[in-house]
């Protein structure tokens, strides 16, 4: 295969599509033992190498394609509403629906009598507004974590990068063209700090919530510094061949897993979204975008199986949640997500016919006042000459 440039796989000549719904895939794979056991004692890529779980490198590869999309969103058009409405249209509909689901079939399926009176409902109202895991009764009492919905945790996080985003266009900082390598490398050094034992007074939950934050922005990061670069990325078989080296010898230690990702898992996904396979692979391009859907649905349905068949084997309730979690993504897409991107368009054609005829208006408006400015422009004259 020959070398290839991203710059030279303009528009929608790529695998995303793809690549994300493996990537929903793998964290149904991943927690599907995680929900039987309680731990990753089954889990294989924690067997494998007693690092990363599937779920983890799936979680870090989603933030590092969304850093390379949204700041060529960003770019594309730097207007801060325009940018918050897509972001809001994009995340918030399909996130709404599985959390109010979530909240209310999958949480009262999962609890005993009186659940809908034991709500707290401004804490319900804050979770969804801030995009988290919506918080409910006791549900699922005596399993292994006992959540209407463990995935969905990450959407606040992923929301906090775009926000971050749109506050480095407001600031400028975006016309640099190397600020988003800046931001990664001041997030590795704080990361790393942190790990290596730097502000002992910052501890405890603080501590932690800290270093997940830097792990996100860091990914996110190193996908938007993708970008940054695409001109100059040059993927090949053997660029993709070093980096699953690089990915692979730095799964093999705690202290270099996430390095191992940042520095070979990343040329994978863009060598794979840009370079890897032929127009058959590039016909999955057309697919109904379901990975949002898959992702968010995922745990709920596990979730149900799992407590409904306590025996079920972790092949046979992955199995089965990613067959019911794609459904449950179809619809998503078909019925929330899609028309919610339709309405994008259709206020931006709306703002568009609405400044045209403003447009209109006010050359209209010009045009018949020229008379009088040109007669007020000759008075001025003839004023000036006296």
């Amino acid at each position: 295969m020959t070398a290839r440039s991203m710059a030279a796989a303009p528009g929608r000549h790529n695998n995303f599509n793809l690549i994300r719904l493996a990537l929903a895939l793998l964290v149904i794979v991943s927690h599907a033992p995680e929900m039987l056991d309680g731990d990753r004692s089954r889990e294989l890529l924690s067997r494998l190498f007693h690092t990363l779980s599937f779920g983890e490198l799936a979680v870090d590869g989603f933030f590092i394609l969304s850093g390379y999309l949204i700041l060529q969103s960003w770019l594309g058009r730097p207007q801060p509403l325009a940018f918050l409405q897509k972001r809001l249209l994009r995340i918030v509909p399909g996130y709404l629906l599985a959390a109010l689901l979530s909240a209310f079939v999958v949480g009262a399926l999962g609890a005993g009598g009186g659940y809908y009176g034991q709500f707290w409902w401004g804490g319900l109202a804050r979770s969804l507004l801030l995009l988290d895991t919506p918080v409910t009764p006791a549900t699922f009492v005596g399993s292994h974590y006992p959540s209407v919905n463990g995935a969905m945790w990450t959407i606040h996080y992923e929301f906090l990068c775009y926000l971050t985003v749109l506050a480095l266009g407001l600031a400028g900082l975006l016309r640099w063209r190397h600020a988003p390598l800046a931001v990664l490398v001041l997030c590795l050094s704080l990361w790393g700090a942190l790990a290596l034992g730097a502000w002992p007074a910052l501890a405890g939950a603080a501590r932690e919530e800290t270093l997940l934050m830097l792990r996100f922005y860091s990914c996110f990061f190193t996908g938007a510094s993708y970008f940054s670069y695409r001109a100059v990325i040059v993927y090949s078989a053997r660029g993709a061949l070093l980096a699953l080296a690089v990915l692979l010898a730095g799964l093999t230690q705690p202290a270099s897993a996430e390095a191992g990702l940042l520095l070979g898992g990343a040329y994978l996904l863009f060598y794979c979204a840009f370079a890897a396979g032929g127009p058959l692979l590039r016909r999955t391009q057309d697919m109904p975008d379901a990975s949002y859907g898959v992702y968010l649905y995922g745990w709920p349905v596990g979730k149900l199986l799992a407590w409904y068949l306590p025996t079920i084997s972790p092949l046979a309730l992955a199995l089965a949640t990613i067959a019911l979690a794609y459904l449950c993504g179809r619809l998503s897409w078909h019925w929330v997500e899609q028309p919610a991107l339709r309405f994008k368009s259709q206020a931006w054609n709306w703002r568009a016919s609405a400044s045209a005829s403003a447009t209109a208006s006010v050359a209209a408006s010009v045009a018949a006042s020229a008379p009088a400015l040109a007669a007020a422009q000759r008075k001025n004259d003839a004023n000036a000459d006296c």
